[in-house]
């Protein structure tokens, strides 16, 4: 689902999330960071984002950047085992719990001491700050099998928006920036579970304006339809 707002402050997700509990899985932005102070929303962190850090890092430090990459890479390598395996949640925080938290916690420690000998302000010097001061976040995936390594499949879909802004540049009003995000949230859930988004918009703008109710037609309901429809 997207969401529209005017600016980038802490009111937009403060809104959006109002009575949400549970685990929000995102970058380490500081305006999320006011959600997690009662407990009722907990941090999961992005291993992407802690990885680019390092990966920037390479042209001023290969061999201490390199060391964090190839332990990254160790954590991903895990993460398709799970896939490959068809594991379950239950399974896979296992697995994890297992083979992962290992590699994180053996990282950690060596970050902790390159960090004393590393000037914060330096490429490499922030990459090892901003996965210290993100642990909990980062290795919360390990006691969770429901939760994600990273949150790239969120920002895949925001790839979307980013290109497009270099098309049609405005939204037009902050009622068009509304509308705008209802359509991403339509086109991409149709992207994700397998549908044409076109063939899906043309069969549903067409039987709302036949009177069908609109919560009858969302993509995975539409979806559900269709499959019934054809198996008869």
């Amino acid at each position: 689902m997207f969401d529209f707002t005017s600016g980038r402050s802490r009111e937009g997700p403060k809104r959006f999330l109002s009575d949400y509990r549970g685990v929000l899985q995102a970058d380490a932005y500081s305006g999320y960071d006011h959600l997690y102070v009662d407990g009722r929303i907990v941090e999961a962190g992005c291993m992407a984002h802690a990885r680019r850090g390092f990966v920037e890092a390479e042209a001023e430090d290969k061999v201490n950047a390199g060391h964090a990459i190839a332990a990254i890479r160790r954590l991903y390598a895990i993460e398709r085992e799970a896939k490959d395996l068809g594991l379950d949640a239950d399974a896979r925080r296992e697995l994890r719990q297992r083979e992962s938290l290992p590699v994180l916690h053996a990282l950690q420690a060596w970050l902790a001491e390159l960090r004393k000998t590393t000037r914060p302000k330096s490429l490499l010097g922030k990459a090892v700050g901003y996965f210290l001061n993100q642990w909990d976040a980062l290795r919360y995936f390990t006691g969770d099998g429901r939760v994600a390594i990273d949150n790239n499949r969120a920002e895949r879909q925001m790839r979307c928006v980013a290109i497009g802004r270099k098309n049609w540049l405005f939204a037009g009003s902050e009622e068009g920036g509304h509308r705008a995000a209802a359509i991403y949230s339509l086109v991409c859930t149709c992207s994700l579970i397998g549908i044409e988004p076109w063939a899906y918009l043309k069969d549903v703008l067409q039987k709302i304006a036949e009177g069908v109710d609109p919560a009858t037609l969302t993509p995975r309901l539409w979806k559900a339809a269709r499959a019934t429809a054809e198996a008869r």
